[in-house]
């Protein structure tokens, strides 16, 4: 590829120890965090500041990171809400405390116990939202904090709090160990332009439209293959993760995308689609043509597109 040349044959990495874990993924596994000081950018997790709550686990570490990856896609105010590294609650808005009423709104039941990722300063009354919503939480990360919404935070003793002082892109490296080995590859970061995009249909997107597909797009990159989502009104209102095939990665989306439209209150029509991977055969979309969806982005590359 045409960044080869940041993958030579040879490669040291040195690792220095951030803090001890009490145990890994689960309790009868030793665990250690440790920062790689040449991938460390000045926002990064690894130099966040802690302002509150117990030390961070294992797991924390590993679903913040991917919160924190994901939300700072976006320009605008944005909130993601993540459990078992899945959003299952994002949205953009034109600030940060609608933007985290939409994302809660994407599935409240799922949202218990999750990690909040905000990219703009989390508001007072954000947080307001939150406690209003009895919102249980393992961890809020965000750039910064109002007075009022991080004096609320800390009269919860127990969630982690996270201060990043800013926005950056990611390293341009991850790394991920295998048996006896290792795999390392360029970050996945959402670069493509809407104006760009083949579109192979008669319809044509607006530019509403398109706006609404790369959001969805967005979205979808953070969630675990096979990969399918929902949305609406630049919310992630159905997703569908992890399946091994893609049509129940469509069914569990459009499913979860119409329980959030009824709570919502809204008609489920004209929902955009995002697929992580190029449909197969046409029983995906018209699965998800059954449930409302009119618009799909996906990355194509199949001979039956």
């Amino acid at each position: 590829t045409e960044n080869a040349a940041a993958l030579p044959e040879t490669y040291d990495l040195h690792l220095v120890k951030q803090q001890g874990l009490r145990y890994g993924e689960n309790p009868h596994q030793d665990a250690m965090f440790y920062r790689l000081d040449e991938f460390a950018t000045a926002h990064s997790l690894v130099n966040a500041e802690q302002l509150n709550g117990k030390e961070l686990s294992y797991n924390n570490i590993l679903d913040t990171d991917a919160c924190w990856s994901l939300v700072r896609e976006f320009d605008e105010p944005a909130v993601v809400i993540l459990k078992h590294q899945n959003p299952c609650g994002s949205a953009v808005a034109a600030d940060v405390a609608t933007a985290y009423d939409k994302a809660f709104a994407c599935d409240p039941k799922s949202a218990f116990g999750g990690i909040i990722a905000a990219n703009v300063t989390v508001s007072q009354e954000m947080v307001e939202h939150i406690n209003e919503n009895k919102q249980f939480i393992e961890v809020v990360i965000a750039p910064d904090y109002e007075a009022g919404a991080l004096e609320l935070l800390q009269q919860k003793k127990n969630v982690r709090v996270l201060r990043t002082g800013g926005v950056d892109a990611p390293a341009a490296l991850e790394f991920r160990s295998v048996d006896g080995g290792m795999l390392a590859q360029s970050v996945d970061r959402v670069n493509e332009d809407p104006a760009e995009f083949t579109v192979p249909t008669k319809v044509k997107p607006t530019d509403d439209q398109l706006y609404e597909m790369l959001f969805a797009w967005k979205v979808c990159k953070g969630v675990k293959s096979n990969a399918i989502l929902v949305s609406k009104d630049h919310a992630g209102i159905g997703m569908g993760p992890g399946q091994p095939n893609r049509v129940d990665s469509a069914k569990l989306a459009c499913e979860r995308a119409h329980e959030a439209c009824e709570r919502m209150g809204v008609e489920a029509t004209g929902l955009v689609c995002a697929s992580d991977a190029f449909f197969p055969f046409g029983d995906n979309i018209e699965r998800a043509h059954k449930s409302g969806v009119k618009y799909v982005a996906e990355p194509g590359g199949s001979v039956r597109d």
